[in-house]
């Protein structure tokens, strides 16, 4: 009887303490937030660090629903983890589902049939991200939070979600979660925590632009990101969480506004759109008004390089929500016009104050909206995005024509030159259609589609083949591994081969457009053809949510021939996520000693480990000479034992051809010399110094960071020979000044008081100034310092009254000159091309026409006498009516015939002013010898 007591009692325990766990969503073993942290995900003034939130991940690893993925290292040292969760029944067929779902997003091989079959099998694979930009706090915190509810609870729909989906929640940046949240948490008062003015960028170099590295992937966090997302994993949905929605409303979503960009399957867009549909009917459903899709907010689907965007370029669904919140309470603004019910914004929210709380309970809906929609249509989603990937390997493997506006403009210029000839004085297509060239019901005769998008010329290209003899092979090599971290297949010649009549060597390397990333491949060689987007007929230009044009082999200077016509040669596939290193080879006969090219981007790195190393390096002002293919710059080295170790190391790996010479070179010779260099930045971090700092440590160029109150104390010249002024440093003629960093403009809103900020910071703050400022910079030059600005902080030239104008301007009615309005002249972030003289020292190792990424950048008018007598020397201009390249340039005849850099001298130093972005976002590798070559001190021997 006491026996079956006992038993019975036993029982009941351990149902009583199953339905606890099952009421309070606990699971055995796994504390929850509150416990570990102190507090609950949401609490107002609470943020958690990345050393708390590793050891929280660390606990959930001990549950049957997860598996804890450690995907790389940062910038900074730290662990990156990635917590796949999922059933236990799932888990234990991981690396099945994995193969499922890698094998149908790259649709090689299958047969529909197949692809039917394997999408049956398998389980939806969803991307859930957070904290890449980490001052937007929701996002680490409802990654935290998810993790937590998916591991612990157990309603029906949990289950479900956990039996039909694998889902990678991913930590976006560590780095930056323990900088703000040690930064916010440092205040003992609450009430008084803030998320302002964090002192440094919260990637270590990138900063906000972290979000814009995922096509090129310079940052060690981009590249562990981009090999789960795009070679182990490549799952059909992706989820990036952001901050912040537009002001009235509580986030924006999906679906997205206009443009998108012409080169994706359509079954990618109208998938954003399901996916937005299920996120705004769970908020409705659920009571949380505010949700802000398509014009009611700015952001679009042109763009590629974010982490949600690039992924749209891989028939992903990527997803992107902007949500208000921060730990400090806040209020939502009152907006009379998003009060107003409509297709943007269906629900809108009222005037409130807004908990974090909040923020977190709406992520988790929008959440588990997407993995509910995931578990529901999961055999779909797999399915569609292996035909996504099969339309993109038949659109590659045939004549195919890739509709876009230029495409257009030339149907409709065709027929109105036709109108125009058989009916002459007429309004064009406005005229009586008299001619048989206006059909009944409206358009306009096929004839003239055919004669545009059946125009053998005018095909997409079935590939593209990057030739290994070109100057600069390792940084094609680079270019060739950015594909290759997207995941994009690449073959490499095995012997040399012909095609259209052209020979290239072995070693070359082939990019095919039959294969399912087709939209990626095409967007990294083709131009982009933005839009010319107005707000109505006349008015002003609509923003492009970031850049209109980037094509990266334009950027990155890599020679390229695009072919029309299938064709095959020795060609060895590549296997994927297999990065190439560049093959060198170095001369190690050489009596007299050595020559490195000076258009090899890697020969930098060379020279700077030759200086370090004490060996005498010279350049050669008007090139080796003989049948040397090498141009004006070429460096050389004098034969030494320490030389030749120092080279055969970069020959091996820095894929540098490193010749030698029987003799000493007879003509010129110019000795280089180290340079003490300057970096400015400002308080909070300036993201394009911070893209300068990352490129001279990958060049071996040592340097120190300075800040406006280092320039203002003086005595430059006996502590530097250059300094390097990005843009937005220096100030316009009459402003202010520039702020601090960290925003996503790149400053901060208001530049702290020092009594603010502890000790160790407070030497940051500051501004560049007209009266403190500019009169050191001066000094400077005048004392035989040389300065390099970039962008707006060509500025300088202004203040130092050089003979230089604004050439982007026109004439009022009262004689007044005024900037062109953006009616006339809109050029957002683009690619132009510049004509340049190779022969100067500014521009060596350049051909004399090069791209450039140009983002409404200063364009100068020179003073004729000032170029007479060499007070203003040009180094690039603009030959064309018609620079554009890739993007959007409205108005770009106005460009023409002006200056696009020019080098000043100013007593005994030189002024370089370069008014494109020549080191943009460490992208613009093409450009980057026009920043290298004034880093050297040079003098003859």
């Amino acid at each position: 009887m006491r026996r079956h007591f006992l038993r019975g009692l036993f029982c009941f325990l351990v149902l009583s303490q199953t339905t606890v766990h099952a009421q309070s969503g606990a699971t055995p073993a796994i504390p929850s937030p509150k416990e570990h942290f102190g507090f609950n995900i949401g609490d107002d003034y609470q943020l958690a660090t990345y050393t708390q939130t590793e050891a929280y991940f660390k606990k959930l690893a001990a549950s049957d629903r997860t598996k804890l993925v450690d995907i790389g290292l940062t910038e900074e040292g730290r662990h990156q983890y990635m917590i796949i969760v999922s059933s236990p029944e799932n888990l234990k067929k991981l690396d099945r589902y994995k193969e499922i779902s890698t094998k149908l997003a790259r649709a090689e091989g299958l047969s529909d049939e197949q692809a039917r079959a394997m999408a049956a099998e398998g389980k939806a694979v969803v991307w859930i991200d957070g904290g890449l930009h980490a001052t937007e706090t929701v996002g680490t915190m409802q990654l935290i939070e998810t993790a937590w509810q998916l591991v612990s609870r157990k309603d029906p729909e949990t289950l479900r979600i956990l039996d039909k989906v694998v889902i990678l929640l991913t930590h976006a940046n560590p780095d930056g979660q323990e900088l703000v949240s040690s930064w916010y948490m440092r205040e003992p008062k609450p009430e008084k925590r803030l998320l302002e003015n964090v002192p440094r960028l919260y990637q270590k170099y990138a900063g906000h632009d972290n979000n814009r590295d995922f096509f090129i992937m310079n940052m060690k966090e981009s590249q562990n990101i981009g090999r789960q997302l795009f070679v182990e994993w490549l799952p059909q949905i992706m989820y990036n969480h952001h901050q912040r929605g537009p002001a009235g409303s509580v986030l924006a979503g999906p679906p997205y506004r206009d443009p998108f960009n012409y080169v994706f399957e359509p079954l990618m867009i109208t998938g954003i759109d399901a996916l937005g549909a299920a996120m705004i009917n769970r908020l409705n459903s659920e009571n949380k008004p505010g949700f802000t899709r398509l014009g009611g907010s700015v952001f679009s689907t042109w763009y590629n390089g974010g982490l949600r965007t690039t992924t749209h370029f891989h028939n992903m669904i990527g997803l992107l929500t902007e949500i208000i919140g921060n730990p400090t309470p806040e209020d939502v603004p009152l907006v009379p016009n998003r009060l107003i019910p409509n297709g943007n914004t269906p629900f809108p929210v009222t005037p409130q104050k807004w908990h974090f709380k909040q923020s977190i309970d709406y992520s988790i809906s929008l959440n588990y909206a997407t993995l509910d929609y995931a578990a529901r249509h999961g055999d779909q989603l797999l399915y569609n995005i292996y035909k996504m990937g099969k339309n993109a390997i038949e659109h590659g493997s045939t004549d195919y024509w890739t509709l876009s506006p230029k495409r257009i403009d030339a149907i409709t210029q065709l027929h109105q030159a036709d109108l125009k000839k058989a009916a002459p004085g007429t309004a064009g297509a406005t005229a009586p259609d008299q001619y048989g060239l206006l059909p009944r019901g409206g358009g306009i005769p096929v004839k003239y589609f055919e004669a545009v998008l059946k125009d053998p010329a005018l095909r997409d290209p079935r590939g593209f083949i990057i030739p290994s003899n070109q100057p600069d092979f390792p940084t094609a090599v680079k270019f060739v591994n950015a594909l290759i971290k997207t995941g994009i297949q690449i073959q490499e010649a095995t012997a040399d081969f012909t095609v259209a009549g052209k020979k290239y060597p072995a070693g070359s390397y082939i990019v095919k457009t039959d294969q399912a990333f087709r939209p990626h491949v095409l967007d990294m060689f083709e131009p982009q053809d933005h839009p010319n987007d107005f707000q109505y007929p006349g008015g002003p230009p609509v923003r492009p949510y970031d850049a209109a044009g980037w094509t990266l082999a334009f950027q990155m200077g890599v020679k390229v021939d695009r072919i029309l016509d299938g064709f095959e040669g020795p060609f060895k596939k590549l296997p994927y996520g297999e990065l190439q290193v560049p093959k060198g080879k170095m001369d190690a006969t050489a009596a007299a000693g050595y020559t490195l090219s000076a258009q090899a981007n890697n020969s930098f790195i060379a020279v700077n480990d030759l200086l370090k190393s004490g060996v005498d390096v010279y350049r050669l002002p008007t090139g080796p000479g003989g049948k040397s293919s090498l141009g004006a710059g070429t460096f050389f080295v004098p034969a030494s034992a320490k030389a030749k170790a120092v080279l055969d190391k970069s020959a091996k790996e820095l894929g540098l051809d490193i010749a030698g010479v029987a003799k000493r070179p007879t003509g010129a010779l110019v000795k280089v010399a180290p340079m003490r260099i300057a970096l400015w930045d400002a308080y909070g971090g300036s993201m394009p110094s911070g893209w300068v700092r990352w490129l001279m440590e990958q060049y071996h160029f040592p340097m120190q960071v300075i800040y406006s109150p280092d320039i203002d104390a003086g005595d430059l010249r006996k502590k530097y020979d250059v300094i390097v002024f990005v843009t937005r440093a220096i100030p316009a003629v009459g402003a202010t000044g520039t702020g601090g960093g960290g925003g996503e403009g790149g400053f901060a809103s208001r530049e702290p008081k020092a009594e603010e900020l502890p000790a160790e910071y407070r030497p940051w703050l500051g501004k560049i100034t007209a009266d403190k400022s500019i009169p050191q910079l001066k000094a400077f030059l005048e004392a035989g310092g040389n300065v390099v600005t970039i962008g707006s902080s060509t500025n300088l030239a202004y203040h130092l009254g050089l003979p230089v104008k604004n050439a982007l301007v026109e004439m009022t009615n009262s004689g007044q000159e005024r900037p062109l309005s953006n009616e006339k002249y809109y050029i957002p972030g683009s690619i132009l091309r510049i004509d340049l003289d190779s022969t100067q020292q500014a521009t060596w190792g350049l051909s004399n026409q090069t791209d450039v990424y140009f983002d409404a950048s200063p364009v100068f008018k020179i003073a004729p006498d000032a170029v007479a007598k060499g007070t203003v020397k040009p180094l690039a201009w603009f030959s064309t009516n018609k620079p554009l390249r890739s993007g959007w340039a409205w108005g770009q005849a106005y460009l023409q015939d002006g200056v696009a850099a020019f080098m000043a001298p100013v007593g005994a130093g030189k002024l370089y002013a370069f008014g494109p972005e020549i080191t943009f976002r460490a992208q613009a590798q093409g450009t980057f010898k026009l920043l290298f070559n004034q880093l050297y001190a040079t003098s003859m021997p």
